[in-house]
């Protein structure tokens, strides 16, 4: 079997050698392997990936229990509002988001969504400063419908207290509240 360097869904680089997958978080790794366990033919092509010669992934999302959304990379975060929230608002039509520059302690508000069916507050999931807004949804909030998790963010921030971050839910265990929301 040829041997390839993969990157998972949470992007964890993995080794597949011999029918196994072996994972790697850091090259020093690598050396603790033993040859029959780890070929020396796959070193070259993990180390290179180890030592960040690919792009950095962005920190996997993190979610609130009012359904806003974060996702950290070099200390800023985007924030927006989940798959969830989006439908259960329905077509978006005005978005009310802070200025940049506004300070913000976690669960704070900070603006408001409104649709054609009702208006929901957003709330901060961390403490931080807005660094930037998303412009196009001044023109198009339906870009909240369409592109929840991508083109529909609403703002930049400073994340002030990364351990905040602990506090938030997985999507795995957001998925697990919105099902129990819906029995």
């Amino acid at each position: 079997m040829a041997t390839r360097a993969v990157s998972g869904a949470r992007a964890a680089l993995l080794v597949l050698c011999r029918g196994g997958v072996v994972p790697v978080t850091a090259a020093p790794l690598l050396l603790r392997y033993s040859s029959t366990a780890f070929p020396r033919r796959c070193w070259p092509l993990c180390i290179a990936r180890s030592f960040g010669s690919a792009p950095q992934p962005l920190s996997a999302r993190k979610f609130t229990d009012k359904h806003e959304w974060i996702s950290v990379e070099n200390q800023i975060g985007t924030v927006g509002i989940s798959n969830f929230a989006q439908e259960a608002l329905g077509d978006v039509v005005y978005c009310g988001l802070p200025e940049v520059g506004t300070k913000l302690a976690k669960q704070d508000e900070f603006g408001a969504l409104e649709s054609v069916k009702a208006a929901s507050e957003l709330y901060s999931p961390l403490t931080g400063e807005v660094t930037e807004v998303n412009q196009a949804l001044a023109e198009n909030p339906g870009l909240v419908n369409k592109s929840c998790y991508e083109d529909g963010w609403l703002i930049k921030m400073t994340v002030d207290n990364p351990t905040e971050l602990d506090e938030l839910l997985s999507e795995d265990a957001y998925e697990k509240y919105i099902k129990s929301l819906e029995d």
